[in-house]
């Protein structure tokens, strides 16, 4: 029953829309803009449409270790990557 809730919200686009303006409130977008969590080496996207805008951090040196951030986030434990890293599906 779960899986099948959890399904239902990945389709959903309201849902998506209303998560994707909550989470934004906490973007941190002014300080580290050149050096952007979606280019960083320790960002993981979610997959799908929420992986153009959102992943994970991964650096256990950031204060942003295991939450979700935006593409556009960035902060003191940024590691260029070689790319822009987008999901696969």
């Amino acid at each position: 029953m779960y899986a099948g809730w959890v399904e239902a919200r990945l389709t959903n686009e309201e849902h998506k829309r209303a998560t994707h303006d909550r989470w934004k409130q906490h973007i941190q977008h002014t300080e580290w803009r050149f050096e952007q969590c979606g280019r960083c080496t320790f960002w993981l996207p979610l997959t799908g449409k929420w992986g153009l805008d959102w992943g994970v951090c991964s650096n256990p040196d950031s204060p942003n270790d295991r939450t979700a951030v935006f593409e556009h986030d960035g902060c003191a434990g940024f590691e260029e990557a070689d790319e822009w890293v987008v999901p696969e599906d």
